[in-house]
């Protein structure tokens, strides 16, 4: 059984918005009979029923079932649930199913026929490919065209989109506003705008952004906010923009944690040096299915995806030093089975929607629970079971001690793990005498090269696994020398430029004593011969610099003079 409430936003004593409940309705519906209806029984349109019958898709999701009565009727929704539990289709079908195709009646009406009507703005990449994936998929059979729109891409092909026409926008909140105010993208007849994860876009600072797209809509909308937490400012946002919201929240009574219960959790206490030996034998567990390996930093992502193709196993890197074109290519590598492991950063925490990920892995204790719920909330989707392995170094355990009292998860201090401990083998089902690598047998994945990695036409780096200024073509100095060698001007430390070129194995001596000895006394005897010819072209510059004009003068070359 769930709950809907209907909310008021209201300020306390203090200033400090909170939702204050003015009723509260308890559904009547069972799970078991949400599971039995279909999504004719909401009043979706046909073609859109058809279209996810041909997925696979025919019954609605308990947070579906809550959402689409009060969505289809006009209201604004505020919708809280669990990661996983399926918020992407209760707010795209009422999305797709109020905005006006091509061929229906009054599109020639509309402010700005080709317009989009229905704007959905979500904190990252990955997270919009996948909702823009979800909404084509709900719209096969609708004549509603969908635009995905965000940064690490070329903007013309974004560009031409919107000026073919389009319904439906979903993108990441920089792109949209660069696009806005370059007056390619129109809002003028946006009657839906979805915010998906606004607690995430909160932590990315994308809220003023955010503020500006609703701003520039028209005053009368619908629009939906979607967000597993609600902090203040994401509340304060919903009381300037939203009119009477109806506050959703899908809840099992039989799950009361924070976390879902098709989730196991295990947290182990384990070491720095021994973390990699014991993630490859837990890949090798009975069951292991795909599976998605976080961890905090760029560096650690790529150290670890490289060590674990090393030992065998099929696994990719997606962080925020690769090229669009190459993250991408690993996403569609993980979903197209080419991939098994990957090794991400928490760039994906919110993107990655893969039903049947298994495993997930923490190779770092986290930073705070909102991160671990959302890093745990890949696996067990959809009704699955899964499982999450967390690490924690000794240095993290008073910081987990916090992180596991916000969850209640009951394991104050991890128990310490070893790749050879008994338990870990017993906890995960993993074959006795597993070693660190995968036997070559078992090798069968294609590898993330097997997946063809797209020219995105990206902005700001090239497409490659290489850091920002891999394959970026050189600005040129007038000495035919790219600036990116030799700092500004092209010239290099020491005041030469063509000559030093010309001759690689040269160093210029240093010296901070000027008694010492010239340098043309001590170069070695291959170099002696153009000395002097280093020296005239010295004391000329010297010359011309002093005001003198006395040729052949001997002063450049003494010592404690400059060379200039």
């Amino acid at each position: 059984m769930s709950e809907l409430h209907t909310h008021q936003l209201l300020s306390d004593a203090s200033g400090t918005e909170t939702i204050e409940p003015e009723e509260t309705i308890i559904s009547d519906e069972t799970p078991h009979e949400i599971a039995e209806k279909s999504f004719a029984d909401y009043n979706v349109r046909e073609d859109i029923v058809d279209s996810l019958a041909d997925a696979g898709i025919t019954h609605p999701f308990p947070i579906q079932a809550m959402t689409l009565p009060v969505a289809l009727a006009g209201h604004d929704i505020i919708g809280q649930a669990k990661t996983g539990t399926g918020k992407t289709l209760g707010f795209g079908i009422p999305a797709l199913q109020r905005v006006v195709g091509q061929d229906d009646p009054g599109y020639a009406k509309l402010a700005v026929p080709g317009a989009p009507q229905a704007l959905v703005i979500v904190p990252t990449r990955e997270l919009a490919v996948q909702v823009a994936n979800d909404l084509q998929t709900a719209s096969r059979k609708r004549n509603a065209r969908i635009a995905t729109i965000y940064g690490g891409r070329a903007y013309e092909p974004q560009v031409e989109a919107l000026q073919q026409g389009v319904e439906v926008v979903v993108g990441t909140p920089g792109r949209l506003i660069d696009l806005y105010k370059q007056k390619h993208l129109s809002l003028k007849n946006v009657k839906i705008v979805v915010l998906d994860e606004a607690d995430e876009m909160l932590d990315l600072g994308f809220l003023p952004d955010v503020e500006t797209l609703i701003a520039a809509t028209p005053a009368v909308r619908q629009t939906l906010l979607f967000s597993a937490t609600m902090p203040g400012p994401v509340i304060a946002m919903a009381r300037r923009y939203m009119t009477q919201p109806t506050h959703i929240r899908a809840a099992d009574p039989e799950d009361e944690g924070l976390t879902k219960r098709d989730i196991r959790q295990l947290i182990y206490r384990a070491h720095s040096m021994d973390k990699t030996e014991v993630v490859a034998r837990i890949l090798q567990a009975r069951g292991r299915g795909r599976t998605i390996i976080f961890t905090k930093t760029k560096r650690t992502a790529a150290k670890v995806a490289e060590e674990l193709v090393d030992r065998g196993f099929a696994a990719a890197a997606i962080h925020g030093d690769l090229g669009q074109g190459a993250r991408e290519q690993a996403l569609r590598a993980f979903r197209n089975n080419k991939v098994d492991v990957l090794v991400a950063t928490d760039v994906a925490a919110r993107g990655i929607d893969v039903e049947d990920v298994t495993h997930v892995i923490n190779y770092q204790c986290v930073e705070d629970e909102k991160i671990y719920l959302h890093r745990v909330g890949r696996t067990g989707r959809a009704g699955n079971k899964g499982t999450a392995v967390t690490f924690v170094d000794w240095d993290d355990v008073p910081r987990w001690a916090l992180i596991n009292k916000a969850l209640g998860l009951n394991v104050p201090e991890p128990v310490e793990t070893y790749s050879s401990s008994p338990h870990l083998y017993t906890d995960l089902d993993i074959p006795e005498g597993t070693k660190g690598r995968l036997p070559r047998d078992k090798r069968t994945l294609a590898g993330v090269d097997a997946e063809v990695l797209e020219d995105l036409g990206e902005t700001g780096k090239k497409n490659s696994r290489g850091g920002r200024d891999s394959g970026r073509p050189r600005e040129r100095d007038g000495r035919g020398r790219g600036k990116a060698d030799g700092g500004k001007g092209g010239r290099r430390e020491g005041g030469r430029s063509g000559d030093a070129a010309a001759r690689p194995g040269e160093r210029r001596r240093r010296t901070s004593n000027p008694d010492a000895a010239p340098a043309a006394e001590a170069a070695p005897p291959a170099a002696a011969a153009e000395q002097p010819s280093r020296a005239r072209r010295t004391r000329t510059r010297t010359r011309r610099r002093n005001g003198e004009v006395v040729a052949g003068a001997d002063k450049g070359t003494q010592p404690g003079t400059s060379e200039g």
